[in-house]
């Protein structure tokens, strides 16, 4: 077997777990309708998935480096499928709760073992393209997951079953292809060690994402509202805009970000984060001048410029951290950066959704818009002073194009 479709495989498992995992957002209005749940609570299911995911990246986001990435990926694949049939049966805040818990379970194990094998798979003559996948699948993914629910909301039968009976079936084909698939990794020595929670990051990698780590925050934290409160702020804005409207502007920014990811893969990784650390404060000021203007096209607008935000800091900074990750390390260091995106994207959620229990959505999203603002130029300056030091150091690699370091 070659190694395009193993590499094909591997990509596919990331995109659907993280079609999986935005699935819900869409759906987030017909459960609260539907059982009364408050905007806290729907961040708290929110955040139950992101909070066991990095319960699973600390434990088991090395493991694959010890005892291989296709055992791993089997077994996360089948509890993934488990949790698609728990949302299937849900039926109230607890059920949703535990289905979630089980997701963040799976993802979090499956995440940093697909995103490892990608790397083995790479090619010397296509250096590079396993950063860019990895950096272009979540947002594929998400956009996928929200479109689909989206329009099974609308034209199918049992919406809040048939998408999630339809993602079980192909997580149930995946780990079956994945059985029968080569094995990427050398496992090695250490596996019972490797569970014991921990952030590692290879030596090399570690002063690229201390240099990039504040625009990942903002980027992702700013994509933690989209996804959570998303559809209630487009209700917010707008009281009588279709049900569809909700799900659409994460649809928005998910694809915004994955189409900015494939088109600013040319550009050197540190050019493309601080393109998109510039971006964000526009993005959430632009949002704002939505809400005050009950404008719709304003608020879909800062998705899209918010998903190219996303899209071209998490590319960039990706690439920075992975330029030259040894092969034993690349499983705890994906999981480390995983865990950064996660921390940021849960976190600020929850917050948001408290601020909304208590002073209303309003006040939350303009606190939210401050702080993702200032930490997003807090990351441009970083960036902006480190060039000219790091310009003239060979290591680590924090520009190379897309063919690698140079």
């Amino acid at each position: 077997m070659t190694k395009r479709l193993p590499f094909v495989l591997n990509a596919s498992v990331l995109i659907t777990l993280l079609a999986a995992s935005s699935a819900p957002t869409p759906l987030y209005p017909v459960y609260q309708d539907r059982w009364e749940l408050s905007a806290l609570s729907v961040t708290v299911v929110f955040s139950a998935y992101t909070l066991a995911l990095l319960a699973a990246l600390l434990t088991t986001g090395g493991l694959s480096d010890h005892v291989g990435r296709r055992p791993v990926l089997v077994a996360a694949l089948a509890l993934e499928a488990a949790s698609m049939a728990a949302f299937a049966s849900a039926d109230g805040a607890g059920t949703l709760i535990a289905a979630r818990v089980l997701q963040g379970l799976a993802t979090g194990a499956a995440a940093s073992a697909a995103g490892a094998a990608l790397v083995d798979l790479d090619e010397p003559g296509r250096r590079g393209r396993s950063a860019l996948t990895n950096s272009i699948a979540p947002p594929a993914g998400m956009a996928a997951g929200v479109l689909a629910a989206t329009v099974l909301i609308r034209h199918a039968p049992g919406p809040t079953v048939t998408v999630y009976l339809a993602l079980m079936l192909v997580f149930l084909g995946q780990a079956a292809a994945v059985a029968l698939s080569p094995e990427t990794a050398h496992p090695h020595a250490g596996a019972w060690r490797s569970l014991r929670p921990r952030v590692a990051v290879s030596p090399v990698a570690r002063r690229a994402l201390v240099i990039s780590g504040g625009g990942v925050v903002a980027v992702w934290a700013l994509g933690g509202f989209y996804s959570s409160l998303g559809p209630a702020f487009v209700r917010l804005v707008a009281p009588n805009a279709p049900q569809a409207a909700g799900g659409l502007v994460f649809f928005t920014l998910s694809l915004s970000a994955a189409l900015t990811v494939w088109a600013t893969r040319g550009l050197r990784p540190v050019t493309a984060t601080l393109l998109g650390c510039s971006a964000v404060p526009v993005a959430v000021a632009l949002s704002l001048t939505g809400m005050h203007l009950v404008s719709l096209p304003a608020v879909f607008t800062a998705a899209l410029l918010a998903g190219a935000a996303f899209g071209a800091v998490s590319q960039g900074s990706l690439r920075m951290v992975l330029a030259a990750v040894p092969q034993p390390d690349r499983g705890t260091t994906l999981a480390a950066y995983h865990v950064l995106c996660y921390v940021a994207m849960s976190g600020p959620a929850v917050a948001a959704g408290l601020l909304t229990e208590l002073y209303g959505l309003r006040t939350a999203a303009h606190l939210y818009a401050v702080l993702v603002a200032v930490l997003a130029t807090a990351a441009l300056l970083t960036l902006v002073a480190a060039v000219p030091v790091r310009r003239h150091s060979p290591a680590p690699c924090l520009w190379p194009r897309a063919g690698g370091c140079r």
